[in-house]
């Protein structure tokens, strides 16, 4: 299986919106979580630390919320880039997007040990506003299924104050 996500949204973020703690890649103490397209549906693939234990042998469900929450916002970014017509890579700047509501259902126990693919499939809402699902796999078996509703970041999040 592939471990990683070959072009991701995340890393065409100018610096200033980089910081994320779940996807920031200037953020050093982040996850630096990754998504990117695989077909018509988004990637994350993310292995577990083993600070991010609930008990022995299973993640903590925050990490597992992160993950779709991240998902989300970066899955919303791909698609609105891609509408814009534009793909990871080719220099434009992506637009950023922020959360408006995140569920998450935990489905069954999610080991520690494996790496965890998070897919998203997109639904347009409205041009500012998407709605992702993401299922969260620890192998082949469903952990977590969450939904994202990402809303394209505020002007007011640019300005300091």
């Amino acid at each position: 299986m592939e471990e990683n996500v070959q072009k991701a949204i995340q890393d065409e973020y100018p610096d200033e919106f980089a910081w994320c703690y779940g996807c920031g890649r200037l953020n050093e103490a982040g996850h630096h979580f990754r998504t990117g397209w695989h077909g018509d549906k988004t990637r994350t693939i993310y292995r577990p630390l083993p600070e991010h234990m609930a008990i022995p042998g299973f993640v903590y469900g925050g990490l597992i919320a992160s993950l779709i929450d991240c998902h989300g916002t970066g899955s919303a970014a791909l698609a609105l880039h891609r509408k814009n017509g534009h793909e990871v890579g080719d220099g434009a700047e992506p637009p950023r997007f922020v959360t408006a509501s995140l569920n998450v259902d935990f489905v069954r126990p999610t080991p520690n040990d494996v790496a965890l693919i998070a897919v998203g499939t997109i639904h347009e809402v409205h041009p500012k506003k998407w709605k992702i699902e993401t299922e969260v796999f620890a192998n082949d078996t469903l952990c977590a299924r969450g939904e994202v509703v990402a809303v394209v970041m505020p002007s007011t999040f640019t300005t300091k104050g």
